[in-house]
């Protein structure tokens, strides 16, 4: 709290925490140092800290979410929100309107609403008072969304809440629709005049929030951002991968950067692969007529990979700013060699039984054509071309009906030179740095030691960091984290258009071959590990897949 010197900050005493990725002002509990760093010290053993709002403290604003009616409303932005109230995380007079085709009333919208969050929300049971309170903010709008008048609609019942609720004009529009809707809404929200100028201070904020995919090829993003880009600032465009806003995908740069340890050793001279691994115990679940137009290489492998790549393997920015930060991203990316057709395996799952249950094949799915060549797994080694990371593979890897379901970053290092021990094992393990993103967060070392005894055994064992056991605090959803953010206006974990740019850069050219090709995928039994040709593909590199 108040009074502790910034030394304190630094010296780990009993009793204090340190929050070292913080957002927000310098004020009660913050700390600026030499540097501009800032630094949160929060008392543990004070008892007055506790049911405390913290100090982020985003201003108020009206949420207007088009496609209310949709899945990730239910299931993700409404809940994310009303964990952020339960936090007081949101700004007084904060209210959410919902835009959607079908007739609805605003009561009808509330009562939908609170059976979601109640069913969704991380936090339960739900919290009688938060809710009320948070209900009566929110509201509904019915029109298309190439229809004038939905969106004069909108404006009056927006002016209307900048009276009754002190919203100041500042609007955050979440476009949760198809790509195919993202130009006429942009267009009817100018020409209702609801976006503000970003270089007026008279005004409140606009901000756009769009969801992938941002388009289906270099092209068509390219295109689509020139259709954001005529109504909106870039400033204002924020590009949301919710797996940027995940816990140990945001700690990676904490990791690297806030301790000594690791630095030295991530580079080629120590490490010797990478693997990021995205597997799913489920099938496409009534999803095929996406799943068709976009395939797991679109889907997951060029944006949720490798941004995950790219926070693992940039250097470090010259601050914490967003453009900072963004700019090294960038840097990475371009250094990506394209990735090319002998370096990528694609898989495509059939019928199988897993866990008891029988599953079909994917060109069974609803909406799936019976010869579709789409996959439902992608396996590719990528290469990077500079100082840091010359030589060393990095093999990314996603799939659908396998037999697990994680998302986990792997970190193999070299063997070690001139062994004292390596007689006294047949097959000596490697030292591996391995972070669990999902399920059961964790970030592990795998190391050497020798097994308690009168004789000389050695035995891997694993250092082990358990979020569930370390921490003792329930960890927030992605969403929750990206919508503070954007409500802040923090870009940091939102990807840049220069940055699209680059990601499609990487996969445009395989795109197009594939599809001019039509390349059969290997089809896969639901519930297996995968194609057989990955452990090919993986040990050209020298790699031992973990799928």
């Amino acid at each position: 709290g108040r009074g502790v010197p910034a030394h304190a900050a630094q010296s780990g005493r009993q009793g204090s925490r340190v929050v070292s990725r913080p957002r927000g002002g310098v004020g009660d509990g913050w700390r600026l140092l030499q540097g501009g760093r800032v630094f949160y010290v929060a008392r543990m053993d004070n008892p007055l800290r506790q049911g405390l709002s913290t100090e982020r403290a985003p201003a108020p604003c009206v949420v207007v979410i088009f496609g209310a009616s949709g899945d990730l409303t239910k299931r993700k932005l409404l809940p994310a929100l009303y964990n952020l109230a339960v936090s007081r995380l949101l700004g007084p007079g904060t209210s959410v309107v919902g835009v959607a085709r079908r007739p609805k009333t605003d009561e009808e919208l509330r009562a939908e609403q609170k059976e979601n969050v109640a069913r969704f929300s991380r936090r339960k049971p739900l919290d009688p008072a938060v809710w009320d309170d948070f209900a009566q903010g929110l509201y509904y709008c019915q029109g298309t969304f190439s229809d004038s008048d939905t969106y004069v609609k909108l404006r009056v019942l927006l002016d209307r809440l900048d009276q009754e609720r002190g919203t100041r004009q500042n609007r955050l529009f979440y476009l949760s629709v198809p790509p195919s809707e993202f130009v006429p809404i942009v267009e009817g929200l100018s020409k209702a005049g609801l976006v503000a100028d970003p270089n007026d201070p008279t005004h409140g904020f606009s901000r756009v929030v769009v969801e992938k995919p941002f388009g289906i090829d270099l092209e068509s993003g390219e295109a689509l951002n020139r259709e954001l880009l005529r109504v909106f600032d870039e400033r204002q465009v924020f590009r949301i991968d919710h797996y940027l806003g995940k816990e140990t995908v945001q700690n990676l740069l904490v990791f690297r950067f806030a301790n000594h340890i690791f630095e030295p050793l991530w580079s080629r001279a120590h490490v010797d692969h990478v693997q990021i691994t995205v597997a799913e115990d489920i099938g496409v679940e009534g999803r095929g007529a996406f799943y068709e137009q976009a395939g797991t290489l679109r889907d997951v492998v060029q944006n949720h990979l490798l941004q995950i790549l790219a926070l693992i393997a940039m250097e470090q920015p010259v601050s914490l700013s967003s453009k900072d930060i963004r700019d090294e991203k960038v840097k990475l990316l371009r250094s990506l060699a394209p990735v090319v057709e002998q370096d990528v395996v694609l898989g495509q799952y059939i019928e199988g039984t897993w866990k008891g249950v029988h599953h079909p094949a994917y060109r069974t799915e609803e909406s799936v054509p019976p010869g579709s060549k789409t996959p439902t797994y992608a396996a590719a080694v990528l290469h990077l071309h500079n100082r840091r990371w010359d030589g060393i593979p990095f093999l990314i890897q996603a799939g659908k009906g396998l037999d697990d379901r994680m998302t986990e970053i792997r970190i193999r290092f070299r063997e070690v030179p001139g062994n004292l021990y390596g007689h006294s094992i047949e097959f000596f393990p490697r030292n591996e740095l391995v972070i669990r993103v999902q399920p059961d967060e964790a970030i592990t070392l795998e190391i050497m030691n020798k097994k308690p005894g009168l004789e000389m055994k050695l035995e891997q064992t694993r250092l082990n960091l358990r979020y569930d056991a370390a921490f003792n605090e329930d960890i927030p959803d992605a969403y929750e984290c990206l919508l503070l953010d954007v409500l802040e206006g923090d870009e940091s974990l939102f990807i840049r258009s220069d940055e699209l740019a680059a990601a499609w850069d990487i996969f445009t050219p395989l795109l197009k071959s594939i599809e001019q090709e039509q390349m059969e995928p290997e089809f896969y039994p639901f519930g297996s590990k995968g194609p057989e040709r990955v452990k090919a593909l993986a040990e050209r590199y020298g790699i031992t897949s973990e799928l």
